[in-house]
């Protein structure tokens, strides 16, 4: 069993949840969050807001997985990330779970 956790732009809702019903996944959690990120030492003339600390909204999933729906879903971030041509792509990360009390 794995605990699977996605963060991405708030943007990228509906294409998780895509991904998620083609991966055949019933049941996740989602929450709205707020990104950010520290620009301090950007070149002035690269950071397009101006300010040091940038604020983004975005949305955290988590949900518990068989090992072979993680590797679907893994493959699906993965192909997804490479067709953006922007900056922001969507982060997995899996967890080893032990032990589960349904």
């Amino acid at each position: 069993m794995k605990l699977v956790i996605i963060t991405a732009i708030s943007e990228f809702k509906k294409d998780i949840i895509k991904m998620f019903k083609n991966t055949e996944i019933k049941a996740f959690t989602y929450k709205e969050v707020t990104g950010f990120k520290d620009v301090s030492e950007e070149n002035v003339g690269t950071n397009w807001f101006g300010s040091e600390m940038n604020e983004t909204p975005s949305i955290m999933f988590y949900v518990f997985l068989n090992e072979n729906q993680t590797a679907l879903l893994f493959q699906s971030v993965t192909s997804f990330n490479a067709s953006q041509n922007v900056s922001s792509k969507i982060h997995f990360a899996s967890l080893t779970i032990d032990q589960i009390n349904n």
